[in-house]
C-alpha cells in the first residue's frame, strides 16, 4: 500500500519539476535578433566616439 503511495508521490514531484522548467524556460526565452546590419552599428560607434 504505502509503496504505491510513493511511486504516485514520485510521479507528482516529478511533473512538477517538469511544469516548473518548461515554465522558466518560457520565461527567459529571448527571440533571436534577425536582420541586425552589423556595419551600421559600428560605424555608429565609431561615429559617437570620435564626437
Amino acid at each position: 500500500m504505502s509503496v504505491t503511495r510513493l511511486e504516485r508521490k514520485l510521479k507528482r514531484r516529478r511533473r512538477a519539476s517538469v511544469a516548473r522548467d518548461k515554465m522558466l524556460k518560457n520565461n527567459n526565452f529571448v527571440p533571436p535578433m534577425l536582420n541586425v546590419d552589423v556595419e551600421a552599428i559600428k560605424a555608429e560607434f565609431e561615429k559617437n566616439k570620435k564626437a
